[in-house]
């Protein structure tokens, strides 16, 4: 008996958001790795063409197109390509998000409160409402979320961030629940402390590093590279039965 290739994606077309570096730019040269057709997106058009042009000297395809999913007409924009260019999409990978402040909650301002909620929400919303229409007319797809173990304990000082994520968190039970009969997957991946840009603060500052590893049972932080493999079984047929999901990748933090 022959055991199927279930993460094998060729021919699959994937959009992967935030994927200029860090956590988007692994993931998306996994995809590419296992046959996927990746649309590498982020704000910065040049920086998504490096990483096509890292997952291109691999022997992978990507292309590069610039979405700032804040902005509800560069998502509008960024599927009209999608469709006009290959008719179809399978995979969805909602990684980009913000965290513009840093600091107690109650001094959140109303910009940085909009600003966080217009990409970390309403972006991926929006990105997985027109990704689901397009999966759906061709048979249906998956889509992953990449939120936070932030959604499910609030990371100090990060309030605003943290309610995001853990509206991320629900949006994906929900959209899981309503897109299935559309044969529509959708999961969620919960990285723990990375090291990437976005957790720079995090990472490089020795008293809140150490603080926050008396948590992590593993006592490291990980690497992007570690989040793949787990948006990689997300996004394939290796979870052809699993939606509304939730994975810790998170040296288990969540387990304490």
């Amino acid at each position: 008996m022959t055991t199927p290739a279930t993460f094998d994606l060729t021919g699959k077309i994937a959009i992967v958001t935030g994927a200029s570096r860090g956590i988007g730019a692994e993931i998306a040269k996994l995809l590419a790795a296992h046959g996927a057709h990746v649309i590498v997106s982020s704000r910065r058009q040049a920086d998504c063409q490096t990483v096509v042009d890292a997952i291109a000297a691999e022997g992978g395809s990507a292309e590069a197109v610039a979405c700032h999913i804040g902005e509800m007409e560069q998502i509008a924009s960024l599927y009209d390509h999608v469709e006009k260019t290959h008719g179809r999409l399978n995979i969805l990978i909602n990684n980009a998000a913000t965290n513009p402040f840093f600091g107690h909650i109650l001094d959140t301002e109303p910009s940085v409160f909009q600003k966080t909620v217009d990409v970390n929400i309403r972006g991926y919303f929006y990105m997985s409402t027109h990704g689901a229409r397009l999966m759906a007319k061709n048979g249906g797809g998956a889509i992953v979320n990449v939120a936070s173990v932030n959604g499910v304990v609030p990371g100090v000082q990060q309030g605003i961030y943290s309610i995001t994520k853990a509206a991320v968190i629900s949006m994906t039970k929900a959209f899981a629940v309503e897109c299935a009969e559309q044969n529509v997957r959708c999961n969620a991946l919960l990285p723990g402390l990375t090291d990437t840009k976005f957790a720079s603060v995090l990472v490089n500052t020795p008293a809140i590093l150490k603080q926050a590893l008396a948590h992590v049972p593993m006592r490291r932080v990980a690497q992007p590279s570690e989040m793949a493999g787990a948006a990689l079984y997300l996004a394939s047929d290796a979870a052809s039965y699993t939606t509304g999901a939730v994975l810790n990748v998170d040296g288990g933090y969540l387990s304490v």
